[in-house]
């Protein structure tokens, strides 16, 4: 590692551990002003979050309002971060205080046919918190994470991940690890609403435009006859915590395509009920279909 990249990784370190000590620490009123401060000056310090969501939202969704969906979308982030803050005093004893369940008889039936579950979920709501969640409330479970370019702040975060007992798999052997928890009848989480490169994704359509979805989760049901079960942990307002949905399976027919759209039409039907609880300010259009006569593009606008 170059000296300039060391003292950056420390230096970002030092932000991220602030950030969240100071969360940690402080009175939950408290945090969640302080959260709401750091996500308005996340939303000052980086402008082109703002840019990239408009227009993902101009694409996905003419019609909204697109100031308000954004405005929501750092009040969704500001949520996260005092909950991930939050994570070594949440226990099984208080975790309802945070969280409820919804839909646990799809996740139940899936457990007694034995073959383990796949959790198709996205950046919607507070994904970190449905893992932590479901191992106070069921069992600890498998995630598929990809580690952060900053190995200090990925140590950082994946200490906190694993307090309530999950398991992380790694994405550079990820397929042979989730085959064998799966054998195992265990769950694993896999965050499906991700760009890919075509190699490794179709097209496919997500809100009335193509995007690249991973094929991985449809190959991996194939092979294993896992359930696949969309599941979020949205936010209610009325309740003032979140509530851990899991939606009936998605039939799988054992066509990549076709299954890998059905995932994609399961996030999208969640995110158009809770818009303002995605990640719009991620480059879910990145990857840009063939044109005639011309390679896959990458579109550097959204």
């Amino acid at each position: 590692m170059s000296d300039r990249g060391r003292v950056r990784n420390w230096i970002e370190y030092g932000i991220a551990l602030g950030v969240v000590k100071s969360l940690e620490w402080a009175p939950l009123p408290l945090a969640h002003g302080l959260a709401r401060g750091y996500a308005r000056l996340l939303d000052l310090a980086i402008p082109r979050l703002r840019r990239v969501a408009n227009h993902n939202l101009s694409m996905a969704l003419p019609g909204a309002n697109h100031a308000e969906i954004i405005d929501g979308v750092f009040r969704s982030i500001a949520r996260l971060l005092v909950t991930f803050a939050k994570f070594p005093s949440i226990r099984r004893e208080n975790v309802e205080r945070w969280i409820r369940w919804e839909g646990r008889e799809h996740f139940d039936d899936a457990m007694r046919a034995g073959r383990g579950v796949l959790f198709a979920t996205a950046h919607l709501g507070n994904w970190e918190l449905s893992a932590y969640a479901h191992a106070l409330l069921a069992a600890p479970m498998n995630v598929v994470v990809r580690p952060l370019d900053n190995p200090l702040i990925d140590a950082l975060v994946e200490r906190r991940r694993a307090l309530s007992g999950n398991r992380p798999i790694f994405k550079k052997d990820f397929a042979r690890a989730i085959l064998k928890a799966l054998a195992a009848n265990e769950a694993v989480g896999i965050l499906a609403d991700q760009n890919v490169s075509l190699d490794s994704g179709v097209f496919v359509d997500f809100f009335g435009v193509p995007a690249c979805a991973s094929t991985g989760l449809a190959k991996l049901a194939a092979h294993s006859g896992a359930a696949v079960i969309p599941g979020f942990a949205l936010w209610s307002e009325s309740e003032r915590r979140y509530v851990l949905r899991f939606y009936p399976p998605v039939p799988m027919t054992g066509d990549v395509t076709r299954d890998t759209q059905a995932v994609q039409k399961r996030i999208e039907d969640a995110i158009r009920e809770y818009p303002d609880q995605w990640l719009w300010i991620h480059r879910r259009w990145k990857t840009r279909p063939r044109e005639e006569g011309v390679g896959p593009t990458i579109s550097d606008r959204g």
